[in-house]
């Protein structure tokens, strides 16, 4: 309700503006008038007309408005209603008012719903000074995939140092390494054939995969070097190492899939919100120890010329060194 105050009509009756609404305040919100101390506790003492005085529009209509002359006045005969659409409650932030629109998402994941909320935002033509931000669910979300951003690159690194210590090379990690590019499309191909979307449980399941994926390779690659350590030859050493360490990859494969195949069914109540997670690992680890039986050998035959090549090169220029 929209009260206008006639301020020529006040003025007739010696009252102003802010002397009737401060009367109406008291009547529908109260007024502090006065504080209580009691104990070391203080109190707001605030009057208030009672509930039946100021429950209808009717009330508000026949209220009545007291002159400095003494005089009282129907608040109906200086002023106009008005019946008005506006918010329920003002907020603000930061001193700045705003507005807050919340919405569930029903058969849709999270990530595609923001996207297309923000690109109709960005076709409406606000005006000058009125700005948007999404927050609730969405804020949460992108900063949960940035902390988990940062958790997989932590978890790349460690994998790497723990193998460049135990190898005693920096190389050997290096071509181990190249296992991690395939998981990445076996997740996306994971992703898409379930039609899951990415989420949290899935990002927790690739930075599962960084130090899963590896194992294939350290066990192949370590075999090789064995071999090659006994005399063998390099092409007879990657053929013996995949023929013979052929059997033990597909059995610690299989039983990692295996064992995530309920999970990945989402069966039972609840279960749906692991799936992404065991459908991440079971799609990753699986493209992964395919490629790794094929990739890994030829990145560790083109890196080995290189480092032939590099030693080679080392070895003639201290050969020609005068000194």
């Amino acid at each position: 309700m929209d009260i206008s105050i006639n301020k020529e009509r006040a003025a007739a009756y010696g009252m102003t503006q802010d002397q009737i609404l401060s009367q109406i305040q008291l009547q529908f919100t109260g007024q502090v008038a006065s504080k209580y101390r009691e104990a070391g506790h203080e109190m707001d003492v605030t009057l208030l007309y009672p509930e039946d005085k100021r429950s209808t529009i009717s009330d508000l209509e026949n209220m009545k408005v007291q002159s400095p002359e003494g005089a009282t006045i129907p608040l109906n005969e200086i002023a106009q209603f008005k019946e008005m659409q506006g918010p329920v409650s003002l907020l603000r932030q930061n001193q700045q008012p705003q507005m807050n629109i919340t919405t569930d998402v029903v058969n849709r994941d999270l990530s595609s719903v923001s996207k297309d909320v923000e690109k109709a935002l960005e076709e409406m033509n606000l005006p000058e000074g009125y700005r948007y931000n999404i927050g609730g669910q969405v804020e949460d979300m992108v900063e949960s995939f940035s902390d988990l951003a940062k958790a997989l690159i932590f978890s790349i690194f460690l994998v790497y140092a723990v193998m460049a210590i135990q190898f005693e090379n920096f190389l050997f990690p290096f071509i181990i390494m190249f296992s991690m590019p395939a998981t990445v499309v076996g997740v996306m191909l994971g992703l898409f054939v379930t039609g899951i979307p990415l989420s949290i449980p899935g990002f927790i399941g690739i930075i599962m995969l960084a130090g899963i994926v590896v194992n294939n390779a350290i066990v192949l690659v370590d075999y090789i070097n064995i071999l090659r350590g006994r005399g063998m030859e390099r092409l007879e050493a990657i053929v013996e190492a995949g023929r013979s360490r052929l059997r033990p990859i597909l059995m610690t494969t299989l039983t990692t899939i295996l064992g995530m195949v309920p999970l990945a069914l989402a069966l039972g109540e609840g279960a749906e919100m692991q799936q992404p997670l065991a459908v991440t690992i079971i799609f990753g680890l699986g493209v992964s120890s395919i490629f790794t039986l094929f990739l890994v050998p030829v990145v560790y035959t083109y890196l080995d010329d290189l480092t032939a090549k590099i030693t080679r090169r080392k070895r003639k220029e201290v050969g020609s060194d005068p000194q």
